[in-house]
């Protein structure tokens, strides 16, 4: 046997070793378990702890509601059917702004990473915007665009394009400066090396740019849609909350604040994650 060994091509040797570095995979049951049960134990946890102070009185009824009220409004809205509409108002302004800031992020990322006096420039500016709190920017939509979906849109795209543009410079810093190279050797164009060599190599900071550039824009979308109510712009999210807090109804702002971070949530799990992990395995580094 181990003469056999000794025989053996490198090539073999070389698989046999990386296989044993491989982690060995789970069954497809006991991962979705894993994935699914502490998020559930954690929302049974607070909701326990919830119902016990609740009890136990320490904060006045219109400040602390009980779980089961702001069930009791959530289960309406769904009944009723309010609760789709007023979630969808949010998503598609939220996915249309954030794909639009995508667009005009990734060929101003490229383009900045590559250039160093444009870099030396815009630099400072990107971090600025990335810090500077998307609700600053309310007013001054308002009064530029009026209380129209246009204000909304341009808050949610200064909320996306700062961080996907940084996510995707910091990605191209990170690329060995020999792929570059050998893309200008085999004679490949600008564009060429960017799509085929610059984007690929960066996927990772790029991916982690887009995923707080998303974060960024519903946080920009819900500060927009709390200041700026119209009935033109209908009833989002931010909207529903406002209306709660009009009214000093707090099952319906705590129904709201669960709402957005459920939807928060859903996005990251359901669109995030699987690229995220498919790009990992592609590179070896997840089964």
């Amino acid at each position: 046997m181990p003469e056999a060994l000794l025989e053996a091509p490198d090539e073999v040797v070389g698989a046999g070793l990386d296989a044993l570095e491989l982690p060995v995979a789970a069954p497809r049951r006991r991962s979705v378990l894993r994935l699914v049960l502490p998020p559930l134990a954690a929302i049974a946890l607070l909701i326990a702890v919830w119902q016990a102070l609740w009890a136990a009185a320490f904060w006045p009824e219109y400040q602390l509601p009980a779980p089961l009220d702001v069930g009791k409004e959530l289960w309406s809205q769904i009944v009723s059917g309010d609760v789709w509409s007023i979630i969808w108002t949010s998503v598609h302004r939220a996915v249309l702004g954030f794909v639009t800031g995508v667009l005009i992020a990734t060929p101003a990322g490229l383009v900045i990473a590559k250039v160093s006096w444009l870099r030396s420039a815009l630099g400072p500016l990107l971090s600025g915007l990335q810090s500077l709190p998307s609700v600053a920017w309310v007013p001054a939509a308002v009064l530029w665009f009026g209380i129209t979906p246009s204000a909304i849109y341009f808050i949610v795209l200064l909320g996306s394009v700062p961080s996907v543009t940084t996510g995707l410079i910091s990605g191209i810093d990170q690329i060995p400066p020999i792929l570059p190279r050998v893309a200008k050797v085999l004679g490949a164009g600008r564009f060429a090396t960017a799509w085929h060599i610059l984007l690929p190599a960066a996927l990772p900071g790029y991916l982690a740019g887009l995923k707080q550039g998303w974060a960024f824009s519903w946080r920009s979308l819900m500060a927009a849609e709390i200041i700026a109510t119209s009935p033109q712009l209908g009833v989002g999210l931010g909207a529903y909350l406002d209306q709660g807090r009009n009214f000093n109804d707090m099952p319906t702002v705590i129904a709201a604040i669960a709402l957005i971070l459920l939807v928060g949530m859903g996005i990251e799990l359901l669109a995030f994650r699987p690229v995220e992990k498919a790009v990992l395995r592609a590179r070896g580094l997840r089964v």
